[in-house]
């Protein structure tokens, strides 16, 4: 039976038929939406929801009884909803408010991250958005920031008292972080205040507030360097808490270890046309050398050969912004998707407040602020020593860079983003799936190769597959290191020796895994459900299969779940055909 009925009038359990519950629920779901706002004000914020811009929440005992007490009762109020009385549309909205605060409710009880991660506590970015926005003029954003600011030495008083026993890796990153975005006030915020015409007593009284936060972020980071931590838990999550973040994050229609299995045999898979694409291009770049009996090291040969083809240090950010042109312009060529041309998207030096997690990244605007520049946050490589950055480089060599924009920008993450903010729900958009939303981008770089991106270059397949391998064994890795004990040296062996990364890119990742969880899963997640579902329509549709109206009818839906999108996708098509 599928997840969702075609009527909004099945019977109840009496054998009578529900009353269309969907105005109800519609309003129940506005009124849901501005209550969640005054819980988090700085998701509300980063959402493009501004009416709460000046509250900081203080992370203390009292704001996580809100916050549960909220979760609660809404639970309480989904009941009243009868699924069967409810159209598609608004039962996935249902499943995926329920899930939100199932998932607050456990986040706060069981996995009770806000006592051993300390990277929880950081205010850099919520301010550095009120700084960078365009959505008011400066001197509202700027009384606002102020207003804020107030409360940024209690928050870290708050922050301390929760703290306990925090794993070492996270306290470590909590400190660089916090100590990154200390220029948001010191400097970013000053030079803004110098462009108003506020008076000099109020200019006065913001600078000071400015240093009491200065300090207070300072202070937080020296007491963390000198925190007596005797007994630090472990970076690593455990199988229990793994699977059950797994189901809240990913909502996949897969288990955590049926998703684990179909890695491995991606991986056994990739390696094996990687390894046929060496045979292939030996002659080329290897002639006169013995192509070793070991398929992994005659891939690795291979791949370190044509990495050597990379941009330069001081033009990687350039490199970026000149690709992104070109990809607009194949997509146009061959009618992928449309691409709205009124939609910004802004290629940037990543902010100091967001680094050491990952290299690119991409910074949207949310549901309320549509017309807000997208920002593609693009890690400097300045200060680094001439062997890591060649690392880097050959990491993301000529052909990876390319794949890498296709999935940070070009159909991938700025394109699905601005589709998302579309949507006709709300809810689908505030609460993306980060499968999906993941899955989509490493969905769009094969999309791309398949309709000749590349002119189907045999070294651009094997960095594809490459790439792709990277994403399949990001799964093998996160649930390695958090439910088997998967140590450094197995990890780094499966990168870089399998997964054929660079050693700066393998150590990065190992930091990634111990500071994040469930995360690295959504790509290969996302992906293997997207891929699988278009197989299944063009099977289904034969002919009638357009790839740009698949495309554009799986984004419409927002960031839901992929099987809720899938499901919903199918009954259209259902309906369509009688």
């Amino acid at each position: 039976m599928s997840l969702f009925s075609c009527g909004n009038h099945q019977p109840d359990a009496s054998g009578k038929p529900a009353s269309d519950l969907n105005p109800q629920f519609d309003k129940y779901k506005e009124h849901f939406i501005d209550e969640l706002w005054k819980i988090y004000p700085d998701w509300a914020s980063s959402q493009g929801y501004h009416k709460y811009d000046s509250m900081l929440v203080v992370p203390d005992e009292a704001s996580r009884k809100k916050q549960l007490d909220f979760a609660q009762a809404n639970l309480d109020t989904l009941k009243n909803y009868q699924l069967d009385a409810l159209s598609s549309n608004n039962k996935t909205d249902h499943y995926m408010i329920e899930n939100q605060l199932k998932s607050i409710i456990w986040s706060i009880n069981e996995q009770r991250s806000y006592e051993w991660n300390p990277t929880e506590y950081n205010v850099s970015g919520a301010f550095a958005e009120l700084l960078n926005g365009n959505y008011d003029s400066l001197d509202v954003r700027l009384r606002n920031f102020y207003l804020k600011m107030s409360n940024i030495p209690a928050y870290y008083e708050a922050a301390k008292k929760n703290i306990k026993n925090p794993t070492l890796e996270h306290t470590q990153l909590a400190i660089e972080q916090n100590l990154g975005g200390v220029s948001v006030f010191e400097k970013d915020f000053h030079d803004a205040l110098n462009k108003t015409k506020f008076g000099e007593n109020e200019k006065q009284a913001m600078e000071a507030t400015a240093k009491n936060a200065v300090v207070a972020i300072k202070d937080f980071a020296d007491w963390l360097k000198k925190l007596d931590n005797k007994t630090p838990r472990s970076f690593r999550l455990g199988k229990e808490l793994y699977e059950k973040k797994f189901e809240f994050d990913i909502q996949s229609g897969y288990t955590v270890d049926e998703i684990y299995a179909k890695a491995i045999k991606r991986k056994a898979y990739l390696h094996s046309k990687m390894y046929d694409l060496t045979q292939k291009l030996w002659h080329k770049y290897l002639s006169g050398t013995h192509i070793p009996d070991d398929s992994l090291t005659a891939i690795r040969m291979m791949i370190d050969k044509i990495s050597l083809d990379h941009v330069s240090a001081d033009s990687f950010q350039s490199a970026i912004s000149k690709q992104i042109p070109v990809l607009i312009d194949f997509i146009k060529k061959k009618d992928l998707i449309y691409i709205d041309p009124s939609k910004p998207l802004v290629v940037r030096k990543e902010p100091d407040y967001m680094a050491g997690v990952a290299g690119a990244s991409i910074s949207a605007p949310g549901p309320y602020d549509k017309n807000g520049n997208t920002y593609y946050n693009v890690g400097s490589l300045s200060g680094w020593d001439k062997d890591k950055a060649e690392s880097y480089l050959r990491e993301y060599n000529r052909y990876i860079l390319q794949i890498l924009n296709i999935h940070e920008a070009i159909p991938g993450h700025y394109t699905q983003l601005v589709y998302s903010n579309q949507s006709p729900s709300l809810i689908k958009s505030l609460f993306g799936n980060n499968a999906m939303i993941e899955g989509w981008a490493v969905y769009s770089e094969r999309m791309m190769l398949e309709n000749g991106y590349g002119d189907n270059a045999d070294e651009m397949w094997l960095m594809y597959y490459k790439w792709n391998l990277r994403s399949t064994c990001n799964t093998i890795l996160d649930y390695s290191v958090h439910t088997k004990d998967m140590t450094k040296e197995q990890a780094m062996n499966l990168l870089v020796n399998e997964a054929f990364q660079q050693k700066t890119e393998a150590e990065n990742k190992w930091k990634r895994v111990s500071v994040t969880q469930v995360q690295l899963c959504c790509y290969f997640t996302g992906y293997t459900e997207i891929y699988d579902f278009r197989e299944e329509l063009k099977k289904k549709m034969g002919d009638d299969f357009n790839l740009k109206k698949f495309h554009e009818k799986f984004l419409s839906y927002g960031s839901a779940p992929v099987k809720y999108i899938r499901e919903l996708m199918l009954q259209d098509l259902n309906q369509t055909a009688k």
